[in-house]
């Protein structure tokens, strides 16, 4: 089975291209074969054309809280509500989600899903600092129009899958909150490469192993993982991986936990889908 690794960015280009991890995944190991550039949104939508079978883990949010979904009247399922995005500007995205913020009192200004909360990831309403909202404006609309089966928000029985990686969390178990990425060359550190090397290394540890259920080999590509200073190859393997586990249980829709809310999404990690986890229940204003 191949697998794909993709660590996004709002505005792909040659300087700050979407990275692409590409692995196979056969008797419990997960080999990286390479790493490659796509530098437009152009480049994206034909890697999403290859042929299959393959699963992909792409490190943006693939939907919007519920909530904020409910309160600005969108369409309450997922293809419908992302078709209302792909159908604005960015303006007048960004400017929904900015008034929605400016009207809301603290606490509420920025939603989260199920899954953020989990994952103890930033909103997907987020414009600034880590614009992932840029990222579901961009992707989310190129995502639906690929036909690719996208986990939980549409199965549609395609042999082209994408789930939703998050290798910050990944990262975290690991090296706990210590920062191995700086996209300013005078922020880099020695302290950041160690952080990358003690991560590329924890990879391939018995340990890893032992949490996901499989072994990873990143071969020549190892180096590269350390030697990137904005950590984009590194997170792009950490987003293999999390698909390369949600493949192992793809018939058991891919590891999803049963209350996961196909609106919004749900990050594919076993920290992230534990079916028996609080911060999952039957989606808002359905029967339990």
């Amino acid at each position: 089975m191949r697998i794909f690794g993709l660590d996004i960015t709002s505005r792909p280009s040659r300087g700050k291209p979407i990275t692409c991890a590409t692995c196979t995944f056969e008797q419990g190991l997960l080999r990286v074969e390479g790493v490659e550039p796509l530098e437009s949104f152009d480049a994206f939508e034909h890697m999403l054309q290859r042929p299959g079978p393959w699963v992909a883990g792409l490190d943006f949010p693939f939907g919007q809280p519920r909530q904020l979904v409910e309160d600005l009247g969108w369409p309450p399922d997922w293809e419908g509500c992302v078709a209302r995005v792909g159908a604005m500007t960015k303006q007048e995205f960004e400017a929904v989600l900015k008034t929605y913020a400016a009207t809301h009192p603290k606490g509420h200004k920025h939603l989260f899903r199920q899954a953020d909360r989990a994952a103890r990831a930033c909103s997907p309403m987020m414009l600034y600092f880590t614009p992932v909202a840029k990222m579901f404006y961009q992707l989310a609309p190129r995502l639906m129009r690929s036909g690719v089966s996208v986990i939980p928000c549409r199965p549609n029985g395609q042999n082209r899958v994408a789930v939703e990686a998050y290798p910050g969390m990944l990262a975290r178990k690991w090296i706990d909150r210590r920062s191995y990425k700086a996209e300013r060359r005078k922020k880099q550190t020695q302290e950041r490469r160690a952080a990358r090397e003690q991560l590329a290394a924890a990879v391939e540890s018995e340990a890893f192993a032992e949490h996901y259920g499989f072994t990873c080999s990143c071969g020549t590509s190892r180096q590269a993982l350390i030697e990137d200073p904005a950590g984009d190859t590194l997170d792009a393997v950490l987003s293999a991986v999390q698909a390369a586990w949600a493949c192992a249980r793809r018939t058991q829709n891919y590891g999803m936990p049963a209350g996961c809310d196909p609106l919004e999404g749900c990050i594919a990690d076993p920290a992230c889908c534990n079916p028996t986890a609080a911060h999952f229940g039957p989606p808002r204003g359905t029967a339990s």
